[in-house]
């Protein structure tokens, strides 16, 4: 288990009692008592001001899993997060009693080969905030190791330092696509993590941004946000060959790297067939967990497949992004609510939906 908190029983309380959100069931969940350990020398506690939900919080709530993470006992939901510090370990220098702080939510081991190589985000030993088994970050407080929690610079909010946590998403594949000013992207998908790789594609200074989807609201969303061409898509695979055609034409030149933010047959076959012959498609999203795709005409033209899991060494990029004003995060937040137990649960069903919710935001 992380160092967010511990089960019922586990701890001793700090201050008044805190509460977290629970996830007892199939669409429960439960405001109560999170106990939090003691505050080692490298860590500080944390009082949570702002948590976004994520598309992996919903799958958790409908399903009890996401891909092959199954929640198998009463968890803590929550991981895009920032807050204000309340107390500091003995050994924490950089940070102090009242800082703003964006918090990473995975702790790797920083051990294993992976880790020493500076690929820290596939850690096997990692431990991530509403994780199985880990305990999340919706609740009034945490604790956190020091090295996980990055300051906020004063023109920077806690909500957009909540914020920093799916757009890492987007920073890192960007970077693992190693896009620039002479990048042409496509992204399939306009969901929320197909927006701010959006803005982070134009904020490493790509050209030209092509943006597809099948919902028309979420499309005139992208188009508000700086995308230079939209195209509204079907669901069925018949017509892929028809939309990368209309793609292409968006588009108006050769697509050099596409971002697939959805992870579905649908979107990676189109994505595989649109982009340029010695082109990339980044998969970002996991809709599906195994995909049927045409990948021997893709290997023909000697198009990359890159692989993008969470992200590593993102944040002070974040900060830097927002900070400047190079992304503006702040038109992806759409809807905002406190913390009883019934605004978690309006929360949550107003995420679920869609529709024209993009970033669902917790005010604590």
């Amino acid at each position: 288990m992380g160092k967010g908190g511990m089960s019922q029983g586990e701890g001793s309380k700090v201050g008044e009692e805190n509460m977290a959100a629970w996830l007892v069931g199939i669409n429960t969940l439960k405001i109560q008592p999170f106990l939090l350990p003691s505050v080692g020398p490298h860590d500080v506690r944390v009082r949570m001001k702002a948590v976004g939900i994520c598309g992996s919080d919903v799958h958790y709530l409908k399903t009890m899993r996401c891909a092959d993470f199954v929640v198998k006992e009463p968890m803590v939901i929550g991981h895009e997060c920032a807050g204000i510090i309340e107390e500091v370990g003995e050994e924490v220098k950089h940070l102090v009693v009242g800082d703003r702080v964006a918090l990473e939510p995975g702790i790797s081991c920083w051990r294993c080969n992976l880790c020493r190589e500076g690929r820290y985000n596939l850690c096997p030993e990692m431990k991530f905030f509403a994780t199985p088994p880990v305990h999340g970050s919706l609740a009034n407080q945490v604790v956190h190791p020091a090295d996980l929690c990055f300051k906020l610079p004063e023109n920077v909010s806690l909500e957009e330092g909540a914020m920093c946590e799916p757009l890492s998403v987007g920073v890192h594949a960007c970077r693992r696509a190693e896009i620039g000013p002479e990048t042409n992207v496509l992204v399939m998908g306009a969901g929320p993590i197909g927006l701010v790789t959006m803005l982070a594609a134009r904020a490493f200074g790509v050209p030209r941004i092509v943006i597809v989807d099948v919902d028309e609201n979420r499309l005139a969303v992208a188009k508000q946000l700086g995308a230079d061409g939209i195209v509204q898509v079907t669901t069925s695979l018949e017509d892929v060959g028809s939309e990368v055609e209309q793609i292409q034409k968006a588009m108006g030149s050769n697509i050099d790297v596409t971002f697939d933010c959805a992870g579905f047959n649908k979107t990676m076959s189109t994505a595989l067939a649109a982009t340029r012959c010695g082109g990339k498609v980044c998969l970002v999203g996991m809709g599906h967990g195994i995909m049927t795709v045409p990948l021997t005409p893709a290997a023909a033209r000697e198009v990359d497949v890159v692989g993008v899991f969470r992200y590593k060494n993102t944040w002070p990029l974040c900060l830097e992004f927002l900070t400047s004003g190079k992304i503006d995060v702040k038109p992806l937040i759409t809807h905002r609510f406190g913390f009883s137990q019934k605004e978690v649960e309006d929360a949550f069903e107003t995420s679920a939906r869609g529709s024209n919710a993009i970033k669902v935001m917790f005010n604590l």
